[in-house]
């Protein structure tokens, strides 16, 4: 019998547990992936540009997957991929309800957007994107700009979202808001009868590129805005073209008594505590995974708010990036987001009918599409 040293035996047991907890890990990732139904997650790694990215095709069941790219210095991987995962997963269904034909995906960089980034990291990442060979298409999100993009474009075709400059359709801004308001229209009409906006009360948190461009359209309609930034400069610019807003403080906006709650800003703002402090009508805006969890859209039916789902009001960039990966023209764009009212509606009235969170109704059209979508390829086209 062989007997092993203390010394060896430790290295052993070191290397078997070391084993254990990477085999725990992927275990965890495909856990992951089933729970959300993906279909594939990517590591990219480039040590000379310092490139550290996580991509994720949600489902490709409509066309290739499409969502943005968003750069956060993530405390850790494991906050980035359930990050990742969350938010290309809440493409498909924004993509299935904006009637686009992409599925869902999602990019995410790990670093500093304010120190990290460099036209080097971004030529990397266009190259670990081309090698997709057109299954995922990316632009601009969250601690990313166009201007990023347009390095990365060097490498790949698979971006959107350029600068005009460089043959981009520009800001998804404009039509991202224009869907924000049609998305009130819907949302005016399903409570008092009436698209007229005209002396209601809208809290808005966060008033940034979408959320400035909404405040300035609700105040052009005779709306009341109450608005709320954690940036003091965006703040003030919107006092000195507006000085009747009223300001209050970001996390105490969800507080205010309103006609319409706007999420513009973060995620995860409709949660267990403020759900308790709400005090308007309807939640309506255009941030991304307002509702911290799928149960915080049940609860938000139980007490009687309307939930309009944010991956629909929201759609208006997307639709534009859509269009221009197929050739841009602004007049489609904006017809096309014109949908958001019909779609909202239409949730709407089945989530009345049947008693249904908005939620769970609109998941429930997208479901259905995807279904239709997947009948229809079984057509074969021909070679």
């Amino acid at each position: 019998m062989k007997v092993l040293g203390s010394n060896q035996q430790t290295r052993e047991n070191t290397i078997r547990s070391e084993k254990i907890d990477h085999q725990s890990q992927m275990d965890d990732v495909f856990r992951l992936m089933e729970e959300g139904g993906h279909e594939q997650v990517i590591f990219c790694r480039h040590p000379g540009s310092g490139l550290k990215a996580i991509i994720a095709i949600h489902d490709t069941t409509m066309g290739p997957a499409l969502g943005g790219c968003r750069m956060i210095p993530y405390p850790s991987t494991e906050e980035a991929l359930k990050d990742v995962l969350r938010l290309s997963r809440g493409m498909t269904y924004k993509c299935g309800l904006a009637d686009v034909d992409y599925g869902g995906g999602k990019a995410v960089v790990i670093g500093d957007p304010n120190k990290d980034k460099s036209p080097e990291l971004f030529r990397a990442l266009g190259r670990f994107i081309g090698g997709m060979n057109g299954r995922f298409f990316t632009g601009t999100d969250m601690g990313t700009s166009p201007e990023d993009f347009v390095h990365a474009a060097r490498e790949s075709k698979c971006f959107a979202g350029l600068p005009e400059s460089h043959g981009g359709s520009g800001d998804t801004s404009i039509p991202t808001a224009y869907g924000v308001m049609r998305g009130f229209r819907a949302t005016a009409r399903h409570l008092w009868g009436t698209d007229s906006l005209k002396g209601i009360t809208v809290a808005l948190q966060g008033v940034g590129k979408v959320g400035a461009r909404v405040v300035d359209h609700l105040l052009e309609e005779g709306a009341r805005c109450v608005i709320a930034d954690v940036s003091p400069e965006r703040i003030d610019s919107i006092r000195i073209r507006h000085p009747e807003v009223e300001v209050m403080h970001v996390e105490e906006i969800h507080q205010a008594d309103c006609d319409i709650f706007a999420p513009c800003a973060i995620g995860g703002v409709i949660n267990d505590q403020t759900l308790k402090e709400l005090r308007c009508q309807a939640v309506v805006g255009s941030a991304n995974n307002q509702l911290e969890a799928d149960r915080h859209g049940d609860q938000l039916h139980e007490k009687g708010i309307l939930y309009a789902p944010d991956y629909l009001v929201n759609a208006g960039g997307l639709i534009q990036v859509a269009d221009e990966l197929e050739g841009y023209s602004h007049e489609r764009v904006m017809e096309k987001t014109r949908g958001i009212y019909d779609m909202l509606l239409r949730i709407y009235e089945l989530s009345k009918r049947e008693d249904l969170p908005t939620c769970r109704a609109a998941d429930r059209l997208v479901l259905e599409r995807l279904r239709q979508t997947t009948d229809l390829k079984r057509i074969f086209l021909g070679l």
